[in-house]
């Protein structure tokens, strides 16, 4: 459906279409992906967390300001979500032996077990754009890293 259509509203002009476009849609896009979460337990800024400590792999460790530095939303407060996932059993943490004001983080054996139970979530994210094709997403991530420029 057509933004015009969609929130039945008018535009400045293309740019401000484009603009609101791109809001309202990535706003239905980030509902639904939550939702998905939400039936795990956690919020975006956990996951993200968990996806990067499993990327770096299991029995790395990496520091809190490595994580602020790869988070989506980088006004989170790392630190807290990291206590959070402690809590919770999905990470493990512990003193830096050179820096004693340092954290070394890593994914625990829950947060993996987890990640993998979320596996046919992360499928479903995957799906969210599957009305293009791989071409158009292509494209649409050329774009956006235009944008973003």
């Amino acid at each position: 459906m057509k933004i015009d259509d969609e929130i039945k509203g008018h535009f400045r002009n293309e740019y401000h279409k484009g603009l609101i476009n791109l809001t309202y849609t990535i706003k239905q896009i980030n509902y639904q992906f939550l939702q998905m979460l939400k039936k795990h337990g956690l919020t975006e800024q956990q996951y993200n967390i968990l996806r990067v400590l499993r990327a770096v792999s299991p029995d790395k460790q990496v520091s809190v300001n490595y994580l602020k530095e790869r988070m989506l939303d980088k006004k989170s407060d790392v630190s807290r979500i990291i206590d959070r996932l402690f809590e919770k059993g999905y990470l493990k943490r512990k003193e830096n032996p050179l820096d004693r004001r340092q954290k070394d983080i890593s994914i625990s054996e829950k947060g993996l077990k987890l990640l993998e139970k979320m596996y046919e979530c992360e499928k479903a994210s995957d799906e969210l754009l599957n009305m293009l094709s791989i071409e158009e997403v292509k494209e649409l991530n050329t774009l956006l890293d235009k944008i973003r420029k």
